[in-house]
């Protein structure tokens, strides 16, 4: 595309969205249809520029003109609770749902190597002794020691606070560092999968495996799920940047970015259940079975909510990412 040609073509309109835009008084009902009319062609002039000919001064003037054109022809928005309800019933598990081939996969395999770990520390002692001295690992794994007193050695609101803030942070960075083709986030996974396997071998060697699942599955189920779904949810995000599909690269990441940071609002929420389970049932006086009772029905609530919740959602044809008419207007693309 010549630049030079397309601006002489369309500058005259251009100007007249910005006088209409600088207008003092009330515009007539001509007037406001013309700045209607200017604002789809200018939205359609901005995504032309920036695909074939990006001139950083041009974008520059046409994003400006088209964000306030949009503002002139919609109004200033304001979040709303419809906006909260509508995020939790729809755009929230419809963009999980999304998601699920990349999570429910990484959830498996994550899974199956977090055992493999626990099955090699534990019947390995010299693996064992690698990771402490034999005085520290009988403190770790002797009744009423450390992996027990862990989740009551602090105050429950305290410490299911701390607990949420940790678990927060590490879905965040796998749905922001997926951007780096998802290396960061392979990393993240396998951290978490190695310290569980640590206190699964650990706790088996010692005979004490029961103890261990009933003090890690309470919360741990609802848990893990949402870090494997963050974890899905980025690994996605930088195939994106590889394989965009039919979409232009700008545009995809621009839809998978705005939907995962939607997904860390949500899982952040996700998080502070778990994380209150954590501190509240886990270290309570419940019956081992009752507290793994809870952790079990925590977990088949969010993926009930997830598979028909968001399934519906999804078929319906929400993505998770902004309603239609608050995204940035884009033209097709060849594959």
């Amino acid at each position: 595309m010549d630049l030079d040609v397309f601006v002489s073509a369309h500058s005259a309109e251009w100007d007249r969205l910005e006088a209409l835009l600088r207008r003092q008084r009330r515009l007539t009902g001509a007037e406001a249809d013309e700045i209607v009319v200017l604002y789809q062609r200018t939205a359609t002039h901005l995504s032309l520029v920036r695909s074939s000919a990006p001139d950083p001064q041009l974008t520059g003037r046409l994003s400006q003109l088209v964000a306030r054109a949009r503002s002139a022809v919609t109004g200033t928005r304001r979040a709303s609770w419809r906006d909260v309800t509508r995020f939790l019933t729809h755009g929230f598990p419809a963009a999980v749902y999304r998601s699920r081939r990349w999570w429910v996969p990484t959830a498996l395999l994550s899974t199956v190597i977090g055992a493999l770990l626990g099955w090699w520390i534990g019947t390995h002692p010299e693996i064992q002794s690698s990771i402490a001295a034999p005085g520290e690992l009988r403190n770790l794994t002797r009744p009423g020691g450390e992996y027990e007193t862990y989740y009551s050695s602090h105050p429950a609101a305290a410490f299911a606070a701390q607990v949420w803030t940790n678990n927060a942070e590490a879905a965040a960075m796998c749905l922001v560092l997926g951007i780096f083709l998802g290396l960061p986030v392979l990393w993240i996974l396998f951290e978490n999968m190695l310290n569980l396997g640590v206190g699964l071998g650990l706790m088996s060697s010692a005979g004490r495996l029961d103890t261990f699942l009933g003090l890690i599955l309470p919360h741990g189920l609802l848990e893990l799920t949402a870090v494997f779904v963050a974890a899905g949810t980025g690994l996605r995000l930088g195939w994106t940047l590889i394989d965009p599909g039919p979409r232009t690269r700008r545009n995809a990441l621009a839809e998978e970015g705005r939907a995962a940071l939607g997904m860390a609002i949500g899982l952040a929420l996700v998080l502070f259940v778990s994380g209150a389970i954590e501190g509240f049932v886990t270290p309570s006086g419940l019956p081992t079975w009752a507290r793994i009772a809870i952790g079990v029905l925590a977990e088949l609530a969010f993926l009930t909510y997830v598979f028909v919740l968001g399934g519906r959602a999804a078929r319906a044809g929400d993505a998770g990412d902004l309603e239609a008419h608050e995204r940035s207007a884009t033209v097709p693309s060849a594959a």
